[in-house]
């Protein structure tokens, strides 16, 4: 299919490309190491004697304002079975002429994420098909996955850069049933093959109690632990890319991430599709100590991993009203820049999202009006936790709660965001702080600035913004921090006070 160039559309947020650099040894064995490069920040800390804590920082990478944004995927022969899975896509220019495509290069790298389906037991599970540059092979040979009988598999794409185009090796996207937007017109960084059948089969086995989706549960904050359709969290593009990383060679070949993997390839690099996915079952649930929803890792025995389609069934099985789906003025779902039912329909059918009939289902001014009373305040909120969390691009944004202000900005406005501004005619409440290379480093939401919190450790219990209870010595002692003086406030009564004993 012919492309679109939408790179005039590329804005920051959490699809830019994502971080590279050493890879960290894997250390747990359910999850991919959250971030892409470690760095040790030491943060102020309080203690009763000594202490610090880390965070881990990512660096970001980011593609040479010359680099061609537009990219293909060549879809291998029976993408949906065994075989097509652990066949590397080759990835291409759209248009030579515009240079070429390299995998390496983070901000050109093209990510696929497959889950699978067992009719038989209601169960899923994740595998990430490699992608290769066209005419190479990989540095490792992906591992070639045991499925199920008469298995459902579903295919997701992402992209670091423009817009992605999906070519069939002969009539592979037939075979896969793959959907990339409308004809001569691509949704931009994302596309899917066979979705909707997998969502078919998974919610049919929901409703039999075959497959239990986990409770939300509630985050550091006292709330519900939020998902890919909580409005605190969407912006104009939402439910696009996926959580898929994949290793990469000093000589630009690349690997699945796979512990065998990454212990063969020492020195290899990690890169990511840094999505609204991996926003929310990374980030945000890193920074408010939320679980996401994993499966077993085929690519990976006896490790677990997150997934697209496992956020979105979490999220329609648990987000509370209102609930974010992809509204009409979405830059993806528009055709010759003016709203496109069809497209939009077909990008809902590639998330688990109902489709719409009529124009108005999919209304962009109550999408914003929703955004506007969820996401500053609960960016208020979640400031004390989400502040310590590294920024997904630290090209826009110096920590996790400035990279969300930015973000909600450019949602609000009309240069690749919603126009909220417009249709609601009122002003964004937040207001940023960048410094001279345009970094955001500070921002004030509802009048409101904010500054580092201090945090406590006491005896290795980690107290966020200093704020709540810890035992010291067998008492329960309440900290409680006075901004005004900077002054941590620590009431520890001896044995035998009452509450009210001070």
């Amino acid at each position: 299919m012919q492309t679109l160039d939408r790179s005039h559309k590329t804005k920051p947020r959490e699809d830019k490309p994502a971080a590279s650099g050493p890879l960290p040894r894997p250390t747990s064995p359910k999850r991919i190491a959250p971030w892409l490069l470690i760095t040790l920040v030491l943060c102020l800390v309080l203690t009763l004697g000594a202490g610090t804590y880390l965070v881990l920082q990512p660096r970001l990478g980011s593609h040479a304002a010359g680099d061609n944004p537009n990219c293909a995927l060549i879809v291998p022969q029976n993408p949906l079975s065994a075989k097509g899975l652990a066949t590397p896509y080759q990835l291409v220019a759209t248009d030579p002429k515009q240079g070429p495509c390299h995998e390496a290069n983070a901000g050109q790298s093209a990510f696929v994420e497959g889950a699978v389906f067992d009719p038989a037991t209601g169960q899923i599970s994740i595998y990430d098909p490699l992608v290769v540059d066209k005419g190479n092979k990989p540095a490792i040979a992906p591992v070639v996955p045991q499925l199920p009988a008469n298995a459902v598999v579903g295919l997701w794409f992402g992209f670091n850069a423009g817009t992605l185009t999906l070519k069939g090796n002969g009539d592979a996207l037939q075979q896969g049933k793959c959907v990339n937007g409308l004809p001569d017109d691509p949704f931009g960084q994302y596309a899917y093959c066979n979705a909707p059948a997998f969502f078919e089969g998974a919610n049919q086995a929901i409703k039999q109690g075959k497959l239990k989706v986990p409770a939300l549960g509630r985050g550091r904050d006292g709330l519900p632990c939020p998902t890919v359709r909580d409005f605190s969290v969407v912006d104009q593009d939402q439910s696009d890319n996926v959580t898929t990383t994949y290793l990469t060679t000093n000589d630009g070949k690349v690997a699945q991430m796979n512990q065998a993997n990454a212990l063969k390839l020492q020195g290899a690099q990690l890169i990511a599709n840094a999505s609204d996915n991996r926003l929310v079952s990374v980030g945000l649930d890193n920074a408010l100590g939320c679980k996401p929803w994993v499966m077993p890792n085929l690519a990976d025995p006896g490790q677990m991993t997150t997934a697209l389609p496992l956020n979105e069934l979490m999220a329609a099985a648990d987000q509370a009203a209102p609930v974010a789906v992809i509204p009409n003025g979405d830059p993806m779902v528009l055709h010759n820049d003016k709203p496109n039912m069809q497209k939009l329909n077909l990008y809902r059918l590639g998330v688990d999202q109902p489709m719409i009939k009529r124009a108005d289902e999919a209304s962009t001014r109550l999408y914003c009006t929703s955004l506007l009373a969820a996401g500053p305040q609960r960016m208020l909120t979640d400031a004390r936790f989400t502040i310590h969390q590294a920024s997904p691009d630290t090209g826009a944004a110096n920590n996790l709660f400035t990279f969300l202000a930015q973000r909600f900005n450019t949602t609000w406005g009309t240069d690749g965001g919603l126009n909220c501004k417009g249709l609601l005619n009122t002003d964004t409440p937040i207001t940023l702080k960048q410094d001279a290379n345009g970094v955001t480093i500070n921002a004030t939401i509802q009048g409101i600035k904010l500054t580092m919190p201090m945090d406590c450790s006491v005896n290795g219990v980690l107290i966020s913004g200093c704020q709540g209870t810890t035992t010291i010595n067998g008492v329960t002692c309440t900290f409680a921090m006075d901004n005004k003086t900077r002054r941590v406030l620590i009431n520890c009564p001896q044995p035998g006070q009452g509450k009210d004993d001070k």
